[in-house]
């Protein structure tokens, strides 16, 4: 993906918009991460940033790294070599993202941690989700969906080099180590965010389990879907949680082999980027709610800390209702019935 409107190659610049006549001076980069880990890079925050640049009058450019480290680090070089004077990234990993923002400010350009903040990095401001919160709502509804008594449990976690992945698992211990009658049996952080080596990694611990395990805390859903792959090929249903609330992680909700997703509203998170990146390139402070630490360098970075939003069977309108998916990519012909009897209407 390399605009809002094109999976096209990594180093396009189609998405650059114009600046409006007595638009705001200056431009904003953003590089996005990948197009596999999760859809809502291509699908959502693309255009959504595109939008919300365009209404706020200036120009912007949003490429794709499509997980090349190397390739995040070349597009940066272009953005900067090209005039941007704010620059957005979300890592694919804490050294690559902080050597790109050290390199921007040498050339006096100010940078922002989108979504994902950088560890050892020198962003201006981060702009995200609550991701401890996403843990939280994620080991709560798994809970919820397994009920009480004794529950053997896999963790499969975000990728080990994505700070927001260690968020997840803390926000999901936070709830369900409390829980005495709970057991971790097996815990896994997937590279990458790489469905299928999640796929892999799930079967392995599965069968270390001995194949005895009552639910599975996937820190999204394309991981959550992996899980599901290899239950389903051993005719198991078991609960297992999500993120992103995607087109596959609701149809799986109304089959009844996910429990439930977590929905971001990207749209607030463009928007909050937007403002910041806006500020910054007037000269000012970005607006934020308070500030998270750096555990590699114990700054406490200004940071946007947006509410996320639990999704079951029961509200699976509200991202289509938002505009985040549309109605028909969930209540396929396939998927009608279901959704039907689901109240699904969006």
């Amino acid at each position: 993906m390399s605009s809002a409107a094109s999976s096209g190659g990594a180093s396009s610049s189609a998405s650059a918009s114009a600046a409006a006549p007595g638009s705001i001076k200056g431009k904003v980069g953003v590089i996005l991460p990948d197009t596999k880990s999760s859809v809502r890079w291509q699908t959502a925050d693309a255009p959504l940033l595109k939008a919300a640049f365009d209404k706020a009058g200036i120009a912007s450019d949003i490429q794709n790294a499509q997980n090349s480290a190397t390739q995040m680090a070349t597009i940066a070089d272009q953005m900067i070599a090209g005039g941007v004077t704010v620059l957005a990234i979300v890592n694919l990993d804490n050294a690559s993202g902080a050597a790109i923002e050290k390199k921007a400010a040498t050339q006096g350009v100010k940078t922002l941690d989108y979504d994902r903040l950088t560890l050892g990095g020198s962003a201006s401001a981060y702009v995200s989700f609550n991701n401890v919160k996403v843990g939280e709502l994620q080991g709560t509804g798994l809970a919820t969906c397994m009920g009480a008594g004794n529950k053997n449990i896999i963790y499969l976690n975000g990728s080990p080099t994505d700070s927001n992945a260690t968020d997840f698992a803390k926000g999901a211990h936070n709830i369900l180590d409390k829980i005495t009658s709970y057991k971790k049996v097996g815990e896994q952080a997937v590279a990458g965010w790489d469905n299928q080596v999640a796929a892999t990694d799930f079967e392995q611990l599965f069968t270390a389990a001995g194949q005895k395990v009552d639910g599975v805390l996937a820190a999204n859903d394309g991981l959550g879907n992996a899980a599901i792959s290899i239950l389903k090929k051993n005719n198991l249903t078991v609960p297992v949680t999500g993120q992103d609330a995607s087109a596959q992680g609701m149809q799986n909700i109304l089959d009844g082999t996910q429990c439930m997703s977590v929905y971001k509203p990207v749209k607030q998170e463009a928007v909050a980027l937007a403002a910041a990146a806006i500020a910054l390139a007037k000269g000012g402070t970005p607006e934020t709610t308070g500030t998270l630490t750096d555990t590699q360098t114990k700054r406490a970075v200004p940071a946007v800390l947006l509410d996320p939003i639990a999704i079951t069977k029961t509200n699976i309108n509200v991202p289509i209702k938002d505009g985040y998916l549309k109605l028909a990519d969930v209540c396929t012909a396939a998927y009608q019935a279901k959704c039907t009897a689901a109240g699904v209407t969006g």
